[in-house]
Parts: structure tokens; C-alpha cells; sequence
């Protein structure tokens, strides 16, 4: 079965669903997403997005708070892109049916809130809920468009290529559109296109504790890495500091939005300690607050910290974090009175394919956005909120670019062989899968986690090759199922993110290496950058 469109989208967060409502204005959209449509990160994002939207705030400002957190390896002229198109990007969101938190009765009076690293309140947000609003919007206004198909429980395997079919190794390689497992059938649907667009989230999964959903595999990088696009800064993995720490919880996301609005880490006996790793204290930098929990829970020997924000009112509580508030009480736990345990968690992927500003990869055909790609905004780590901005920037940027190249490949859609699975069997030891899955996410969490060492490091590059060869015979032995692909794809966003976090001899952002614990300017003011074909 082959399904053709003008513009493949993979992925349904505001990345995927933000290009897929600008494209088709143009062409055809083919939208695939691995559960239910409205199932992404996007959903879960509770702080806002950061904008400048203030008269007593300014884009220099933002850029400049973006620039600091990045460490120093942030691209200026795309944080000042991205910074300044903001505006734009809320204009859209309201006209696609977001509605923020407003003050009064006046729609235009935004309620701004301020979150670590931010000099300004300008964080625009739904309550604690704006990424579910977000989804929410988009996702009517993706339904009601006539040139949108959306295609759910689907996870895409490999992306297919020029270059795979065989051709001249003299003809420029292009992306042609993606193999796609239904997971319902079984069936395996190739999905034929002009432009392939990857929003496919970030990697959090790959880590045994992290706040993301369980979509977040980290599938984009891992095709775009196989079919030949570089990746860079993969290294650079962002730890939330604050997941509610309770066996029920599924780390739980408490919003940096409640350190904006005062609350304070403290230790078992009521310490405040952030005044001795930072002068903003709860609002410095995630890196900084993630090391910071890291080391009190090793020194002290506790398993979490606490957050603490019972002397603000409970009707302000109620009021601004309602999600977090009734989701607390779920779990015997009252904000109004009771302080939060907490730890860090894996969050977010500063890096990811790199990408131009147009958000093209180096392969002819193929775009990517949102936490899949690394754009330059984020650096070595990304300031809070910031992510929505670039997702939808970016998503208003590819797609004006995809729609002045819809060109070039239609002829070898015909050449596209249907998927073959060859002598695979069906597996009777589906525990070589779950055996697999759980050993990667110990091993990076244990060893390439908020604090790492060249040792670590080492061991766990050792395990990771171990697993994928063995994945690999199982791979091409087996009928391939979405579990499997997804072990699959961890483990090559493993093995990228050691081998990122091996070349960068430096302590930067969110990478801190006790064997090399300061800053190397000379040799690593700059992106690391990985291709299948070896090291550039």
C-alpha cells in the first residue's frame, strides 16, 4: 500500500500540526503520529511559551537571556530570528483558537509570568495547562481543513531515499518519504512525498527517569542519523529539576512557573540551599538548579528535595497551577501546605539534526523542527519556555521554504519498493525486547546522566554496542514490531548522545564532566557534530 501526498508530517505537537496548517494553504499534508493525534510533548507543557510582548520588556533583553543560559555556543543570529518573530507566532496561535490567561476582560492584556533564567515576565500561558490548550487549538483546526489526512497509530521506521534505491552514486541523494508501521495491522504502508517534515519530539525515553511521554523515542533523530542527515549537540540533554518524586507519579512535571512565583528548594531539614550555587537562587539556569538538587540528595544521602511554596495563599495556588495543585492531591499531597518532594528528570534535548534556518537537513527533501532539530537557539542549554517559540517559528519557516521546492521527485515514487520483511519470523522471545529497553535507560541514566565522567562514559559506550548488535539481529531476523522500533531507535539516540558527550573534553551547559570541569573556549566554543559516514 503507497500513500502520496505533497507534504509528509511526522509528529502531531506544535511543531508538526503548526507546518501541516501553513502547507496546506499549498498542497496536499499527510499528518502520521504513533498514538492518538493529540498525544505529543506539546501536550504536557505547563509553563507557557516566552514571548516578547511587554512594552517594558525588549527582544535584546530575551536574546541575551537565551544567550547566557546557551552556554556560549548558542548562534546569535538565530536566537535574534527567533526572538524577534515571536510576536508573529502568538498572532497565529490566537487566530488557530489558543486562548492565554488574560487579566480582566481585556483579551490583549496578557497575564506574563517568569521563569528561571528570565530577566522580564514574559511568559505567556493557559494556567499551568498551556500546551494542552495548545494541542487543543491546533489539533480543531487541523481536523477542519480539507488538505489535511491524519493517520494515527502509526510510527515511522526509516526514511526512504534516493540514495537507498540504489541509484547512481553520482545522482544528489533526496528524501522521498518514509516506511511506516500500522500498528493496529501490522501492515507496513509506504508513505510517498515531495517534502518530509520530522517533528517528532525529543529523546527523554531514553533515560529510565524522565518527565516526557512515552512517544518521546527519540525516532526522528535516529531515521534522519540512518539516512545520512548530521546531528549535533546531542550531548547536551536537559534534566528538569523539579518532577514530583512519588512511585505513582511517573515523575510528574512541577512547572518552573512555581519557582517564578517564589517557591523555594530546601532540604529535608527545611535548608534553603540554592543561595550558595547561584545569585538567582530558585531562578537561576535548569542546569544549574539540576546540579545543584543532584549534589544536596548525594551529600545528604536522601532520595529527593523539597519544594516549598506554602506561604503563598491558597486561593493564589489554586488559582495559578490547578493542574499541578488537583494532580498533587491525587497523590496525598497538598502544595497549599504540604512542601513537594522532588527530583530531576530527563526533559529535553537541546540538540538533534541539525538543521539551516529554513529548518532544512542536509538531505535534499527532508525538514525537521521542534525538539527533534537543532536549530542553534538552545546551545549548550535551552532557557525555559523557549521551546514552544522555536517550534512554531521554525514550523512557520519551513513551511514558505517546502512550498517553493515542491519539485523533483514525483518520478521516483514508482521506484519505491514496498517494504520487505525477507524470511523474518514472528518472535517467541519478545524478553531479549524488554531486557534491551531497560538496560539502555539504567545505563544512561547511571552513567551519562546530569553528571558524568570519561569512565562512565566509556562503560556505558561499551554496553550500548553490546545491545545494538545484538537489536540488530534481531532486527532483520524478526517481524518488526512498534516496540521494537523504538528499542531500536533509543539505542542509536543512546549511543549518539555518549558519543557527543565523548568529543566535548569540557564541562558547558548541560554537559558536566568531573574529569574535565571547565570550560575549554580554544577547541569547544562550537556545536559537536555527528554523521553516519564518520565524524566531520
Amino acid at each position: 500500500m503507497r500513500i502520496e501526498s505533497d507534504f509528509l508530517v511526522i509528529g502531531s505537537g506544535i511543531a508538526g500540526l503548526s507546518f501541516a496548517l501553513q502547507a496546506a494553504k499549498h498542497g496536499s499534508v499527510t499528518v502520521v503520529t504513533k498514538r492518538d493525534i493529540s498525544e505529543s510533548a506539546t501536550k504536557y507543557a505547563q509553563g507557557g511559551i516566552a514571548a516578547v510582548i511587554s512594552p517594558t520588556d525588549s527582544f535584546a533583553a530575551h536574546v541575551e537571556d537565551t544567550l547566557v543560559a546557551g552556554a556560549g555556543i548558542c548562534a546569535p543570529d538565530v536566537v535574534k530570528m527567533i526572538v524577534e518573530e515571536g510576536p508573529q507566532v502568538i498572532r497565529n496561535l490566537i487566530e488557530w483558537g489558543v486562548k492565554f490567561t488574560t487579566i480582566g476582560n481585556d483579551v490583549d492584556d496578557f497575564e506574563l509570568t517568569r521563569e528561571g533564567g528570565h530577566s522580564a515576565r514574559r511568559i505567556l500561558h493557559v494556567a499551568d495547562s498551556t500546551g494542552r490548550e495548545i494541542e487543543r487549538a491546533l489539533v480543531a483546526a487541523v481536523l477542519q481543513h480539507p488538505n489535511i489526512q491524519i493517520y494515527a497509530q502509526q510510527i515511522a521506521i526509516d526514511l526512504i531515499t534516493v540514495a537507498k534505491l540504489g541509484r547512481r552514486s553520482d545522482e544528489k541523494d533526496r528524501c522521498l518519504g518514509a516506511y511506516i508501521l500500522d500498528i493496529a495491522s501490522g501492515e507496513v504502508v509506504t508513505y510517498a512525498a515531495q517534502t518530509t517534515l520530522l517533528a517528532c519530539g525529543g529523546v527523554g525515553k531514553v533515560y529510565f527517569y524522565t518527565s516526557n511521554p512515552d512517544v518521546a523515542s527519540g525516532d526522528g533523530v535516529a531515521m534522519a542519523y540512518r539516512a545520512g542527515a548530521g546531528v549535533a549537540n546531542m550531548e547536551f540533554m536537559q534534566f528538569h529539576p523539579t518532577t514530583l518524586f512519588h512511585p505513582q507519579a511517573k515523575s510528574f512535571l512541577i512547572s518552573e512557573a512555581v519557582r517564578g512565583e517564589g517557591a523555594i528548594l530546601r532540604c529535608k531539614d527545611g535548608t534553603a540551599f540554592m543561595a550558595k550555587y547561584h545569585k538567582l537562587k530558585e531562578l537561576a539556569p535548569r542546569d544549574i538548579v539540576a546540579r545543584a538538587i543532584d549534589n544536596e540528595i548525594k551529600v545528604s544521602g536522601d532520595d529527593c528535595v523539597f519544594l516549598d511554596i506554602t506561604h503563598q495563599s491558597p486561593d493564589f495556588i489554586r488559582n495559578h497551577f490547578p493542574n499541578i495543585y488537583q494532580t498533587c492531591l491525587r497523590f496525598g499531597l497538598d502544595m497549599t501546605v504540604d512542601w513537594l518532594p522532588v527530583v530531576p528528570a530527563a526533559h529535553y534535548l537541546c540538540g538533534g539534526v541539525a538543521v539551516n534556518t529554513d529548518a532544512q537537513t542536509d538531505i535534499p527533501g527532508l525538514y525537521a523542527i521542534g525538539e527533534t532539530a537543532c536549530t542553534g537557539m538552545h546551545g549548550g542549554n535551552r532557557l525555559a519556555s523557549n521551546s514552544l517559540l522555536e517550534a512554531a517559528v521554525y514550523a512557520g519557516r519551513a513551511a514558505p521554504h517546502a512550498c517553493g521546492n515542491l519539485s523533483g521527485c514525483r518520478a521516483h515514487w514508482d521506484e519505491i519498493p514496498p517494504w520487505n520483511s525477507g524470511k523474518a519470523t514472528n518472535s517467541d522471545e519478545m524478553v531479549v525486547v524488554s531486557q534491551n529497553w531497560d538496560e539502555i535507560r539504567r545505563t544512561m541514566w547511571n552513567y551519562v546522566g546530569i553528571v558524568r565522567s570519561d569512565r562512565r562514559l566509556e562503560r556505558a559506550m561499551r554496553r550500548i554496542k553490546l545491545i545494538k548488535d545484538e537489536i540488530d539481529d534481531y532486527y532483520w531476523n524478526f517481524i518488526i514490531t512498534s516496540d521494537l522500533i523504538e528499542l531500536r531507535n533509543i539505542t542509536t539516540a543512546a549511543e549518539l548522545i555518549v558519543r557527543c558527550a565523548q568529543m566535548r573534553k569540557e564541562s558547558r551547559g548541560l554537559h558536566y564532566n568531573i574529569d574535565h570541569p571547565g570550560l575549554d573556549h580554544v577547541n569547544w566554543k562550537r556545536d559537536s557534530f555527528l554523521r553516519e559516514r564518520g565524524r566531520l
